[in-house]
């Protein structure tokens, strides 16, 4: 069995123009003086962390974790959300998701997914080239728009966008196979891939491909009245990166699950800091260590009420209490005895021709 690694902090949410947030050694010495252990990085942020000379350079990737070590801290996994999302894009969001692409791509759908696509290519060899074994991202969406249909269910279009898109994801995933790393897919509203239907349609489309796997965030599966624990035991094998954020559901009788383009703090399900929630993690560290997970722990800070900096604070102390150290023996090998064939079959009360 294996005790699964933490914490770790997913640092999208902490990025910021002012020191220490600014730099990744800022940042890390920021980490790793709040008790974390790992960083989960964006490659989105080049000044922060540059994928292109990743992916092309092991001297880069020597360096950078070089100075990780020397402040005690390893990445957890590399991040490509961002990127991931504009793998597959409905027209509808064209818009909305044209900035998190370099102004030489926008408006352009086709260059764009073809940057995308490059760049989370560029994630498996910079994560091959730091030593990972997991990375991070979404899948985009092409039927999302359709999640709750009206006109009712149209089950061609719907098959279409399934088949559109493991026809993108399919080369992406044959890339990471050939870099020895499992591609995490956050199971997250809004991405085609929001609960575990999605995800085994999409399993099925790209041939249960080995290394098509999840990301488990439990906000996002309490938030759509997903038993979570179940979830674990449903997946277990394909869950290989896990972030540790919680969430509450508060019924009332004006909004519910869809949170009536409402702000976060004034919506039914919303998102809050670890311990916060409504999340039972003793469940989830249980099961994961059950099942002998033994990737990392990340903390994503999301609370529509808590400050940032007490939530990380709070965060990496939170996850060390959970982390469940495995027995290296069971419990009752105290009790255990010796046995041959001859004295099983006497214990029974069996002669050696079987009967009594």
């Amino acid at each position: 069995m294996k005790t699964l690694k933490g914490p770790g902090i997913f640092l999208s949410q902490f990025i910021g123009p002012q020191a220490p947030f600014n730099t990744l050694e800022g940042l890390a010495q920021w980490a790793a003086a709040l008790g974390y252990n790992a960083l989960q990085i964006p490659c989105n942020h080049p000044a922060i962390f540059d994928l292109s000379q990743a992916a092309a350079s092991q001297t880069y990737c020597d360096e950078v974790a070089g100075m990780l070590a020397e402040h005690g801290l390893v990445i957890s996994e590399l991040s490509t959300h961002l990127e991931g999302q504009l793998v597959a894009v409905h027209p509808a969001h064209d818009v909305a998701f044209d900035n998190f692409a370099p102004p030489a791509v926008r408006g352009n759908s086709a260059r764009r997914t073809q940057w995308a696509t490059q760049r989370v290519r560029d994630a498996a060899a910079a994560s091959q080239k730091l030593g990972l074994r997991a990375h991070a991202t979404f899948s985009g969406s092409l039927a999302w728009p359709y999640v709750y249909p009206w006109p009712p269910h149209n089950p061609q279009l719907l098959s279409e966008a399934f088949a559109e898109l493991a026809r993108r994801w399919r080369p992406i995933l044959d890339c990471f196979d050939e870099h020895g790393v499992d591609l995490c897919y956050e199971i997250h509203p809004g991405e085609d891939l929001h609960d575990g239907v999605t995800f085994e349609r999409f399993l099925a489309a790209v041939n249960d491909h080995p290394r098509a796997s999840i990301l488990f965030d439990p906000s996002h599966l309490h938030l759509q009245h997903i038993d979570y624990a179940q979830f674990i035991d449903i997946y277990h094998a394909r869950i290989k990166a896990f972030h540790v954020k919680d969430a509450e559901y508060l019924p009332n009788g004006r909004s519910g699950v869809y949170g009536g383009y409402q702000r976060w703090i004034d919506r039914a399900g919303r998102f809050r800091s670890p311990g916060d929630g409504q999340i039972d993690f003793k469940t989830i560290f249980s099961k994961l260590a059950q099942y002998d997970y033994g990737g990392w722990a990340v903390l994503e800070w999301e609370c529509c009420l808590k400050d940032a900096a007490t939530g990380a604070r709070e965060g990496a102390e939170f996850i060390r209490q959970h982390i469940i150290p495995v027995a290296d023996r069971a419990f009752d090998d105290f009790a255990a005895q010796q046995s041959d064939d001859a004295l099983v079959r006497a214990q029974l009360g069996l002669a050696q021709g079987g009967e009594r």
